[in-house]
Order: structure tokens, then sequence, then C-alpha cells
């Protein structure tokens, strides 16, 4: 097989996921004919998608999150991984195993989690890890010292996001793996990139899903934006506030990604960006809502809200809401 730029033998696992690759539906949408939908856990269901609508139960076929098999309405994989009650019993290394290193190399760990809660809760989990354990850094602008977190908030959610909805949940004995170092993180999900897919592919923006069922649910979720937008985004993310781009390796028979934390290069902060950060830093803990930033700007209330998202995503600004429309939201500097 051709992985890369190598040529490698075939092996049991590489063999199963050729097997895969030639059904017309993925591994997720695969009926499991022992698990009535009794043993998908509504509630949590529910839950997770409560922000966006109301989950009907009709909506769990739809979502394919269950399926018709000889007569009879039992879940997918896709529907046992994402929110099946026992999903151990059958995928035991469905889980997240993150961790906090001393120095460069794993020989002396500060910290650990085992994150095994529901899957498009698990992201947040582990963003939770990490801001624990992330430090900040002074960066002197044009108009006032600006503290940034070491990695942007984007990259870190779209980093652990892309390796829980592309893992290999087929390969057993390695969960999706985080380990944060003085100099790095690096995230790594058990499988390579889908068949017929290369590195370069993903950097271009090329997509394809191993998981439709996962990624179908995580996009009506709003935690997957735009398929194949990720890989640049999370890029875009690094650059702009001085790091190098994120390394991506295909490592045996499991994918890795690698965020450097050391900066190199000044921040990319315009004009426009340095007054609304100074504006910020002078309202202190008050604040200020998003029609007050586009009075200070001269701008409209729309193009405030654009501006603002994305200093959020760069790790520039907080913000305080209940939604993107709440009218009591509040913008803060970092």
């Amino acid at each position: 097989m051709r992985v890369g730029s190598t040529n490698r033998r075939a092996d049991n696992i590489l063999i199963e996921e050729l097997k895969r690759y030639g059904q017309v539906a993925s591994f997720d949408e695969q009926p499991l004919p022992d698990l009535h939908s009794e043993a998908l856990d509504f509630r949590v269901a529910s839950e997770c998608f409560q922000p966006f609508r109301k989950l009907l139960r009709s909506d769990l076929k739809t979502l394919k999150l269950t399926t018709s098999y000889q007569g009879r309405t039992v879940l997918t994989i896709g529907g046992l991984l994402l929110f099946g009650s026992d999903r151990f019993d059958r995928f035991p290394d469905a889980w997240i195993q993150a961790g906090r290193f001393a120095g460069h190399d794993k020989r002396k760990i500060l910290d650990s989690m085992e994150v095994r809660s529901p899957l498009p809760n698990a992201a947040e989990d582990v963003l939770a890890f990490l801001r624990k354990h992330s430090s900040r850094e002074a960066v002197i602008g044009r108009v006032k010292r600006i503290d940034l977190w070491t990695l942007p908030p984007i990259a870190l959610r779209e980093a652990i996001i892309n390796a829980i909805v592309h893992a290999d949940y087929a390969q057993r004995g390695a969960p999706i793996r985080v380990a944060l170092f003085d100099d790095r993180l690096e995230i790594e999900n058990p499988g390579l990139l889908p068949l017929g897919l290369t590195i370069e592919d993903i950097q271009q923006g090329v997509s394809k899903l191993r998981n439709r069922v996962i990624g179908r649910v995580f996009q009506e979720l709003n935690l997957i934006e735009q398929w194949g937008s990720g890989i640049q985004r999370m890029t875009a993310a690094c650059t702009d506030v001085g790091l190098d781009a994120p390394k991506f390796e295909e490592i045996g028979t499991h994918f890795r990604v690698t965020l450097s934390t050391l900066r190199k290069r000044p921040v990319k902060i315009d004009t426009r960006e340095q007054k609304l950060l100074a504006a910020l830093h002078e309202n202190g803990s008050a604040g200020l809502s998003t029609s007050e930033i586009a009075r200070e700007l001269g701008i409209s209330a729309r193009a405030a809200r654009t501006r603002l998202a994305t200093l959020v995503e760069r790790g520039l600004v907080a913000e305080i809401g209940s939604s993107a429309k709440d009218p009591r939201r509040r913008y803060y500097s970092i």
C-alpha cells in the first residue's frame, strides 16, 4: 500500500480498512443487530441538541443513529459511539487520554485525565484540561501589552474535533491521545487518512469522512462549520499569532497533529484590532457590548460581531453571553 510518500506492506488493520472502503456505507453507518434503539441514551442526545433544536425520536433514523435491520430498529455504530449507554462494552478505546508532561518528552507526567464523556461533549472537556495547563505570553503591540494563550483556541478545538470525527474506532488498543509538552501539543488518533487522501490534500481543503454519522451530528451541533475548512482555519489561527503551521503525520496506523507553542513571529494585529483591544483594556472588568464596540470603531454591529468572533477564536478577546445574539453579551480584554 502507498501511505504518504512510502510503500508499506498491508497488515491486518489496513486490510480491514480496505474492505470497509469498498462498502457503500461508512463504518459508523453499519447496524448493530443485537442492540435495539433503547440502547441509545435519548436524554443525553436531547441535551446535546437542546441549544439548537428539539430532538425527536423520529430524528434518530434521519441522523442514522438508528437504522432498520430485518424489520427491527437497531443502533448503528455511530449511534452507539455518540450516545450509547454502554459504548465501552463494544468499543473500549472510544475515549480520550490527556496528559501534561514536563519538558519535551513523556518521561515525567505532571497531570492526566481520562475523558469518557459522550463524544459531542468530549472536546470541551479536553479543552478545559488544556486551558488549565496552558500558559499565557505577553506580546507588546503598538497600543498596549496583549496577553495571548500559547495556542489559539480555534486551533485547539479544530484539532481535537478532527481527531474525534476521523478516528478509526475499529482499531483496538489505543484511545485518542492528547499530550501537552513545554514546546508543543500532540493530538493523535487511531487511523490513517482515509484511503486516497494525502496530507497535501487536506492542507488544500480536500476532505473525506471516515465516520459520516459522527460528522453529520457534529455538524448539526455546530461543532463542525464547513467540510474541509478545519485544517486551513487551524493553520491560519497558528500563523496569525506567530506560531509555526501545524505539522501533520501518519505514524504507524495513527494520525498525529503537532501544534508548536513557540512563538517565532510577531502577532498579526491590524490598526482597527489594536483600537478595539485598547478600548476593551480601558474598560477593564466592565467590558463592552457589540453595539458599544461598533460605535467605538465606527462600523456596523454585524461587522463588529464578525471581527469580535475572529479575535475570540484567536484567543485575543474573551466573551460572556448565552449566545451570539444575546443582547447582554459582553467582551473583555484577556
